[in-house]
């Protein structure tokens, strides 16, 4: 069945407002919704949660505000007889429930055809013991690893790999039932939760300390292959990437080990034999250039949107584009911002920073690890790593005001914050770097990358140098425009500069706005950049050392809209 055989299609959404599920993969359904609309084809949703944008009047042809189950699923398609489904816009629930409707003969039964990824793909990326398999054909390195179905097999796994020892929950989301275990009695505890949310556990070699790298890739049925955007987590393998402050592009990585990695990510997605758009996550030793591949999402991923926002590139759309049988070269220009047939160019950096709701809850820990709880996220984006981190973490939620000059209460063991990371962690950090902390020590104890810390001391540094000042006229051009560039609100700039501590500083901070009016320091608004020419090659994205040798005050590529007072 090609796409001019297409009638209808069944899109799975995500299911009810729990993490892991909803409002995550909200945009990846809306835009494949939106791509059936262009196509004539008509759409069926199944997601029960009216508090997203796909279920919303005129978005699909038909909503069903039912579970996202194979009993209920089963209905829908013996109701609204379907020629299609699609699995890859609702996350790990649809993709589950997929799944079973295909081992249990419902979908051959009623004609549907899975359109994208075959059913098979994502059963070798889902299963664990089936991925290793896949990928050893090929010689790619996985965790070693062994995936078990009972206590006894996980206890004889654990024992020949030694302890400490990662668990991770096939078919399972946001890391559910995961975990690094330092000896047997919290193997055991954790195995035992872990079997609660799965009927297999991957017991694999420990990790922790290594980087977590991410690549959005992007395949059509012609094998135009090629990586949309590359990401790197903040903190280190151990913490689950929806608790980790993420970044794009990868900033530590040269541009050798980054096409190395873009290589390997376009090798595996071609021998699974994934079409559409997928997720793959490394963990990668910088030094040794030594690396495994963690895992492979055969879906839009959390991280899809977030790529898709910070690179302008469609992910979703093009992927619905590609499951209804069309080829990149195709797709070319229509409905997106960019060619779908090369990966966009960044001269910015974007980072994305988790928000977590924990102070509502009496007695919980406030520490992080490979499972999540955060409940949300927002986007910065930025010319420089210091401009794009002070403007998130004015967004999170938490009452700061940056990186420094915030009035949170100070932490009173440094070590303990710093090797046992909360929610409240960066701030730790910031009071490690006032404290005299070197950042080797820090290094050491947090596992974070030096060059991260590098630009977190940049920001210090530059406090320091604006507390030398008790007017603002004082202020030289060249150092107020370093710290607007590097992410200095108004406020910060008159509390550094002013001694003032209140809270309530509107005074000062239109005066530090009329001297920056004055001296011509005006922030401009700027649109993500297109794609020029479909015959561009895409293999690497700009990186960010290079970003950081050029002129930070240079405009983005793109049209400058107006000037922000």
């Amino acid at each position: 069945m090609n796409k001019k055989n297409l009638k209808k299609v069944l899109v799975l959404g995500s299911g009810a407002l729990k993490i892991g599920q909803a409002g995550e993969f909200d945009y990846s359904g809306s835009q494949a919704l939106k791509a059936l609309r262009e196509e004539g084809i008509k759409s069926v949703l199944v997601n029960p949660n009216i508090a997203t944008i796909q279920t919303s009047e005129g978005i699909a042809d038909q909503v069903y505000f039912q579970p996202v189950n194979a009993h209920f699923v089963t209905e829908i398609i013996k109701k609204e007889r379907p020629d299609g489904i699609l699995l890859a816009f609702g996350g790990q629930t649809a993709l589950n429930c997929g799944t079973e409707l295909y081992l249990n003969g419902t979908l051959k039964e009623y004609g549907v055809q899975v359109l994208g990824t075959s059913v098979e793909a994502i059963m070798d990326t889902e299963d664990r013991d089936r991925f290793v398999k896949k990928l050893d054909e090929i010689s790619l390195k996985t965790p070693v690893s062994h995936a078990v179905e009972n206590m006894d097999d996980a206890l004889k796994a654990a024992h020949e790999i030694g302890f400490p020892i990662m668990i991770r929950s096939a078919y399972a989301l946001g890391g559910l039932g995961s975990g690094i275990c330092p000896d047997e009695k919290a193997f055991k505890e954790l195995a035992e939760s872990a079997f609660t949310f799965a009927p297999q556990i991957l017991v694999e070699e420990s990790l922790k300390g290594w980087k977590e790298i991410e690549f959005e890739c992007i395949r059509d049925a012609n094998d135009r292959c090629f990586t949309v955007a590359s990401m790197e987590n903040f903190d280190p393998l151990g913490i689950h990437t929806g608790e980790s402050i993420v970044v794009a592009p990868t900033c530590s990585l040269t541009e050798e080990q980054v096409k190395m990695l873009q290589e390997i990510t376009i090798k595996c997605v071609r021998h699974l034999g994934i079409v559409g758009e997928c997720n793959i996550q490394f963990a990668f030793n910088a030094q040794t250039n030594d690396y495994r591949i963690i895992e492979i999402n055969a879906r839009l991923s959390r991280s899809s949107a977030l790529a898709s926002k910070a690179t302008g590139y469609p992910l979703a759309f093009v992927a619905a584009k590609i499951a209804l049988g069309y080829t990149l070269d195709q797709i070319g220009e229509m409905g997106t911002t960019s060619s779908a047939y090369v990966a966009p160019s960044l001269d910015y950096m974007i980072c994305k920073i988790p928000r977590w709701d924990l102070t509502k809850f009496a007695g919980v820990s406030r520490q992080i690890g490979s499972s999540m709880k955060s409940v949300g996220e927002i986007m910065s984006i930025g010319r420089s790593f210091e401009e794009m981190i002070q403007k998130g973490l004015r967004m999170i939620g938490q009452g700061m005001h940056g990186f420094v000059g915030n009035d949170h209460t100070k932490f009173d063991d440094l070590d303990n914050e710093l090797a046992n990371p909360t929610d409240l962690r960066i701030f730790a950090i910031a009071q490690a770097m006032e404290e005299g902390y070197t950042i080797e020590r820090i290094e050491e104890l947090t596992k974070i990358d030096v060059w991260f810390l590098e630009r977190l001391k940049h920001i210090v540094d530059l406090k320091h140098e604006l507390q030398k000042f008790d007017k603002l006229e004082d202020l030289s051009d060249e150092l107020l425009l370093e710290v607007k560039r590097c992410g200095f609100s108004d406020f910060q700039i008159a509390r550094f500069v002013l001694k003032t501590k209140s809270t309530n500083m509107e005074k000062e901070n239109l005066e530090v706005r009329k001297i920056r009016k004055q001296r011509g320091i005006l922030p401009s608004v700027k649109r993500i950049p297109t794609v020029a020419s479909v015959d561009e090659l895409p293999l690497l994205h700009i990186h960010p050392r290079a970003c950081l040798r050029r002129h930070q005050g240079r405009a983005v590529q793109g049209r400058s809209r107006h000037h922000l007072l």
